[in-house]
């Protein structure tokens, strides 16, 4: 499976489209985010920043980007036009967010790639993951990272079983997917478009396109909204 069968990359994140092809396994994305940072020299726009807004690094703000009372943005960091950052934010390093999005409070990020209009409202975690356009996960939503016994994370697919080279992998979420209320998406989750983890459930693996994971293994097809 490539990255165009879950996302597009959007005209907002045009700057970084040479480390992002459609035609490669959508993991392979995660390796090129801080190498995309890196070569980014445009300098962030001169703005007014809160005093309890802490930056570290190279953090590139636009200038409507929304930023609360307080928070921690440690670079290197990109946040896009008309984004939301909440209250108790932790952005730290490695942080590409597209146009539109809401990084809630007290969300922490790292080493993910965020394309337009994902929301990530309430108390979430997203580590090595990439999330797809208008992506959504419910307050609590944890996309855990790491496996136990600490070895690479395996992506198990229709065609096969990958070996990802990645240690930490978290999910990759197409445009559209959701994740409801205090689910786990253990490493190495595949989501397709429009899929939709159900509430407190804690899946692995892959879910295919417009389906539904319930608790208890149960998947539901529905229709596209295209």
């Amino acid at each position: 499976m490539l990255a165009a069968d879950f996302f597009t990359l959007p005209p907002s994140l045009a700057p970084f489209s040479e480390h992002f092809p459609s035609d490669v396994a959508p993991w392979e994305w995660l390796k090129k985010i801080a190498t995309a940072l890196g070569q980014l020299t445009q300098p962030s726009p001169n703005r007014p920043i809160p005093p309890g807004v802490h930056l570290e690094g190279a953090v590139w703000i636009d200038p409507s980007v929304k930023l609360p009372a307080y928070a921690t943005i440690i670079g290197p960091a990109w946040i896009g036009a008309k984004t939301e950052i909440r209250p108790g934010a932790f952005i730290r390093g490695n942080v590409i967010v597209g146009e539109g999005c809401v990084l809630g409070n007290a969300c922490e990020f790292k080493n993910c790639l965020l394309l337009d209009g994902v929301q990530v409202p309430h108390f979430s975690y997203v580590g090595d993951s990439i999330l797809g356009n208008a992506a959504h996960l419910g307050a609590g939503v944890i996309l855990s990272n790491l496996r136990l016994d600490q070895k690479p994370v395996t992506v198990r697919l229709p065609n096969g079983v990958f070996d990802t080279g990645l240690r930490k992998f978290g999910a990759i979420l197409g445009d559209g997917a959701e994740v409801g209320c205090n689910a786990v998406l253990n490493p190495g989750t595949m989501m397709g478009k429009r899929a939709l983890v159900m509430p407190t459930t804690a899946f692995s693996g892959y879910l295919p396109a417009a389906t539904i994971a319930r608790i208890r293994g149960a998947v539901t097809q529905f229709p596209r909204r295209d």
